[in-house]
């Protein structure tokens, strides 16, 4: 089994180890997060470092997943993801045996899709991408890198989300809809 570095701590990195312990694929290592958490643990899987560790941490470890949630800025996931690449890790798709992506659907590198989500045909997700518990992707669309499509909103066919981007919870995009890059869609919200 291939072992993976998490690079990011708090709510949304417990989150990615239930789905990366479900997808049994990676064997978690260790995670990534503030130095004064070194030594602590999240579940079983305790804080061996800091982003300033990387460097070194990637003579050892091939694989590595940014589990940093993203609400009002995607900047940190950004940041984190390139230091990343930077040290040449790299970076999985992550899928929830419990989510639905069709084989017609492309997903970019360091994405995850969480348990219950749907990416159906022809789909298109970018990089970096948080697509969440029970969110739909509907036939068509485009992704952009480093987005977060929350927990249970709905991205309806042809829809062009661009990059860097938040959909709320429970928020719907209607048929075709153009979301311009750095946008925040709030959480229940309807964009038509």
């Amino acid at each position: 089994m291939n072992e993976i570095l998490l690079i990011g701590g708090g709510g949304h990195c417990e989150s990615v180890i239930d789905v990366i312990e479900q997808e049994n694929r990676f064997k978690i290592v260790g995670i990534i997060d503030k130095p004064e958490l070194l030594g602590t643990k999240i579940f079983n899987y305790e804080i061996i470092g800091n982003d300033s560790d990387l460097e070194k941490l990637s003579k050892k470890y091939k694989y590595a997943i940014i589990t940093v949630g993203q609400i009002k800025s995607p900047s940190l996931r950004i940041k984190l993801f390139e230091l990343a690449k930077q040290y040449d890790f790299s970076m999985p798709t992550i899928i929830s045996p419990r989510a639905y992506v069709s084989k017609y659907a492309s997903i970019g590198c360091g994405t995850i899709v969480m348990h219950d989500a749907l990416v159906n045909a022809n789909a298109s997700v970018g990089v970096n991408c948080i697509i969440n518990t029970k969110s739909l992707v509907e036939h068509g669309c485009s992704i952009g890198n480093n987005c977060h499509i929350s927990t249970a909103s709905s991205i309806n066919g042809g829809v062009r989300v661009e990059e860097n981007c938040f959909i709320g919870s429970n928020a719907t995009v209607v048929e075709y809809v153009v979301v311009a890059a750095n946008s925040f869609i709030k959480a229940g919200s309807l964009k038509q």
